[in-house]
């Protein structure tokens, strides 16, 4: 072959390259990036919690990712730190609809911060998948962008009572943490307690979270039973701490606000034995996550919290949705509003449970978990005994 028909042939050859190239660009070419916010509090002293949510939400998205991906999109998580306060959260809310990527939410960790935040995405329809918020005012708005994977409060506090019952209390004094949640949960507990033949000694509402004397002092007085505390752990450990240190020996009972393995890291001793409530039972109790919990220790190299595992679930939910709302698109970005009727109408079997909305966006049915705490080393929380178990409706829309 001579030079100027080596020259030649190589030309062709560089030509059709060069055809070639726009194609395969646009072959894989992505059409977007979809992007799935989560809000929790991931700083100050409920962070161990709400880091949960973002990371279970985290491996979810890395683990169910891939039809979304092959439908020509690229999905990212864009985590947000509400830092468990409502003011926080709202204006994050305010941030995260701006940003049009952002068609799902999982989130939150506290009711009060996750009911004004949802009234800032529902004016632009963008889905919220609770997967922790228990009080009954997240659904019984009944916004369609609104649901939860878990159960709710006004059973929650029934289940305490009930078993409380079971243990033969018969006096109780109940002490709340003034929060939406918190103070919701103990309402309900206090009106089925005294429903059932409990006396309920005294009710009081605290945002104290070192020094309990005021409280201990008439309480111990009144010589309850049971002490039942509405709210989270960060008050709950001091306050049945001290009460031990003070000679109480009243049971302790709480709904899923103890539900962290930072409980034993603040009271110790003093919380082996009690029982919680829980809508999220320990990820032992959830045959379908053993898989789960290995893969987040190998990623993240600590246990799952609670929640986790639900957090997990809903952006499974989440990104199921998004898949179906593509393809109902005719392969194009959905809207948000097409992503939240998708979500409410997506059946969802995962780690802890099948999730089928009813008409407000609550499970059809929700477990209910009484635990008992078997240990006051942290590591092993997860090896808490489950005492009960109920699978329950959610109560239906009021009209």
């Amino acid at each position: 072959m001579t030079q100027s028909s080596i020259w030649r042939t190589l030309g062709i050859t560089l030509a059709a390259v060069a055809l070639l190239l726009p194609a395969a660009a646009m072959a894989g070419q992505s059409k977007g990036t979809i992007k799935i916010a989560t809000q929790s509090p991931l700083s100050g002293d409920q962070a161990a919690l709400g880091e949960g949510i973002k990371l279970g939400t985290q491996l979810a998205i890395e683990q169910f990712k891939g039809p979304v991906e092959k439908l020509g999109f690229k999905v990212e998580l864009v985590p947000y730190d509400d830092q468990a306060k409502p003011d926080v959260g709202v204006a994050n809310a305010k941030n995260i609809i701006t940003d049009k990527d952002i068609l799902v939410v999982v989130g939150h960790l506290n009711s009060g911060v996750a009911i004004p935040s949802s009234e800032v995405y529902k004016d632009v329809n963008l889905a919220m998948i609770s997967p922790a918020n228990t009080n009954p005012k997240i659904t019984d708005r009944n916004l369609p962008s609104v649901n939860r994977v878990c159960g709710r409060d006004d059973v929650q506090g029934v289940v305490g009572a009930e078993f409380a019952k079971s243990l033969n209390i018969k006096k109780a004094f109940v002490v709340h943490d003034k929060t939406t949640y918190g103070q919701g949960v103990a309402e309900f507990f206090r009106d089925h307690a005294k429903k059932i033949g409990i006396e309920v000694v005294g009710f009081e509402g605290t945002e104290e979270k070192s020094n309990f004397d005021p409280i201990i002092t008439p309480m111990k007085a009144k010589n309850p039973d049971l002490i039942y505390f509405g709210g989270l752990y960060p008050q709950a450990g001091p306050l049945f701490k001290q009460a031990r240190e003070k000679g109480m020996t009243s049971k302790f009972l709480g709904p899923d606000g103890m539900d962290s393995s930072d409980l034993t890291k603040i009271a110790g001793k003093a919380v082996v034995g009690m029982h919680y409530t829980t809508v999220a039972g320990p990820v032992s109790v959830y045959p379908k996550a053993k898989k789960f919990a290995e893969d987040y220790m190998a990623k993240f190299k600590k246990g799952p919290e609670p929640f986790a595992a639900q957090a997990y679930d809903a952006a499974a939910i989440g990104l199921k949705a998004i898949e179906t709302a593509i393809k109902a698109g005719g392969g194009k970005v959905p809207s948000r509003e097409a992503v939240s009727t998708a979500v409410r109408k997506t059946k969802h079997t995962g780690l802890t449970g099948t999730s089928d909305f009813d008409e407000k966006g609550d499970p059809k049915k929700a477990l209910y978990f009484v635990i008992q705490v078997v240990s006051e080393d942290p590591a092993k929380w997860n090896d808490n005994k489950e005492v009960k178990r109920l699978e329950i409706a959610a109560p239906a829309l009021k009209k």
